[in-house]
């Protein structure tokens, strides 16, 4: 199993600050886990739970799909398409990705 809390605690160490230069909510609900990672005015900022009423990008997958994300691994058209990773902007969610040095 992923240790998801490891991984969204380390965020804070990994964010190449700046990178992500305009206000942005990003909400991550993976299985069991909630979390929410706002950046303002180029620092970030990562919450336990929902803490924003509607976040700018929203991702749902399973949290062993998480960590292998975050591990490296490239999502395809399929992962997206069979449902296996949700959001309402894969845009951002790119963005997000390449915020930081892992």
């Amino acid at each position: 199993m992923a240790n998801i809390p490891e991984i969204f605690e380390s965020m804070k160490n990994a964010y190449n600050t700046g990178s992500i230069d305009e206000d942005r909510s990003y909400y991550f609900s993976l299985d069991d886990y909630k979390y929410t990672v706002t950046f303002a005015k180029g620092k970030i900022k990562v919450e336990e739970g929902k803490t924003v009423d509607e976040a700018d990008c929203v991702l749902k997958t399973s949290a062993d799909m998480f960590a292998k994300i975050w591990g490296g691994y490239k999502p395809g058209m399929m992962d997206f398409m069979s449902g296996k990773i949700k959001t309402n902007n894969p845009t951002l969610l790119q963005e997000f990705g390449s915020a930081f040095t892992k």
